[in-house]
């Protein structure tokens, strides 16, 4: 019996735990700005962004930018042409204000992207980050409620020894996979586009400052040129302004 309470209570102890522990990327300070806006940053809201969609071509380089907004991500995510048995929800929370982003390479030469450079500033002195998949994770494992994680261990307990023997590896492994799937792919990916190639894909922020009133999403940093080592000669970037509109 001593045992049995002394493998409960620790095992209680780690669930408790689950539901408790924040990711240390979501205790960053999610600008860089003023310090006492952050507390009205990435609070989530369904503030609309116009123009809806924007085009802007430099050299021989398109980019069309359109604000995600929660209709336009439930659709796309429900395409199962797209997504196959992925195919479902939207994957990201309140908290994350996303961009379809497209950009066509219309030059005779390769370039290069790398949407860890794009960056979203507000009208109020804050610059936003795009959001990596680590960032989306973390997101995804704080909401998710710690009652599923207990419920599913808890229909797993096998007699043993001691009592009960629970399986330890499901209290580590509760990742909502399907949702990180559909991040992964959806998401506008780094690398080289070469000459006719079409590239889209989503770029995640978090919502910016609730008192904001405008954004410039810079879709910075497209390599245009190379020399003959491969090094970057020139690069161009794609300022986007939006109004923030509050629903009535």
């Amino acid at each position: 019996m001593t045992h049995r309470r002394l493998i409960y209570g620790v095992t209680l102890s780690l669930l408790a735990g689950c539901g408790t522990r924040t990711s240390s990327l979501l205790l960053e300070r999610q600008t860089r700005g003023p310090m006492v806006e952050a507390p009205s940053v990435a609070t989530g809201d369904h503030r609309r962004l116009e123009p809806t969609t924007q085009t802007l071509t430099q050299g021989q380089v398109e980019v069309t930018v359109t604000h995600a907004t929660p209709q336009y991500l439930k659709d796309l995510f429900g395409r199962r042409e797209i997504f196959g048995q992925f195919a479902g929800h939207n994957p990201f929370f309140p908290e994350q204000l996303v961009f379809y982003v497209k950009i066509i390479n219309h030059s005779t030469s390769k370039i290069r992207i790398n949407p860890a450079e794009f960056v979203l500033i507000d009208d109020r002195g804050n610059q936003y980050a795009s959001l990596s998949i680590d960032y989306a994770n973390a997101l995804a494992e704080f909401h998710q409620p710690v009652g599923t994680v207990t419920r599913g261990v808890l229909e797993e307990a096998r007699p043993g020894y001691f009592g009960f023997s629970l399986p330890v590896g499901k209290l580590v492994a509760q990742k909502p996979q399907g949702r990180f799937a559909l991040i992964t792919r959806a998401s506008l990916q780094s690398g080289y586009l070469y000459p006719d190639v079409v590239h889209d894909g989503l770029v995640a922020f978090w919502t910016p400052n609730k008192q904001a009133g405008s954004l410039r999403l810079m879709v910075a940093n497209i390599k245009t040129s190379f020399d003959a080592n491969d090094f970057a000669k020139t690069s161009e970037d794609f300022p986007f302004t939006f109004n923030i509109v509050t629903p009535q």
